[in-house]
């Protein structure tokens, strides 16, 4: 099994910051995407920053500018750094690793339990 926790989220005025952080229990490897999403309660998940080794990271529209991922492979761990936070950034943030060892292997999806991020106006 495969495990991921994610720490980081906290309470913060609009226009703070934040460093959510991920680490998951096997190496990230080349093929694997890491990914943060969020999920507002009655909403739907939705992506929030996703990247690959080697590749452009991918942010939803409303975050570009504003946030950041990134990953360290030594700790097996993925941040995601939150700029000008808003209000509508609150949410519970969900950390997503899409596992595949080789570029020929269908990827498996593996999820954390969250972590709340709340921006106060």
């Amino acid at each position: 099994q495969v495990q991921l926790v994610e720490s980081g989220g906290g309470l913060v005025q609009a226009g703070g910051s934040l460093t959510l952080s991920c680490t998951t229990s096997t190496k990230i490897g080349d093929f694997d995407t890491m990914g943060w999403y969020r999920q507002t309660p009655g909403q739907q998940r939705e992506l929030v920053a996703a990247m690959t080794d080697g590749n452009t990271p991918d942010y939803a529209d409303s975050v570009k500018g504003r946030f950041t991922i990134s990953r360290d492979h030594s700790k097996k761990t993925v941040y995601l750094q939150m700029n000008s936070l808003k209000p509508e950034d609150t949410g519970v943030y969900y950390c997503n690793q899409k596992l595949q060892r080789w570029n020929w292997e269908r990827p498996k999806d593996y999820w954390g339990r969250g972590t709340q991020v709340t921006v106060s106006s």
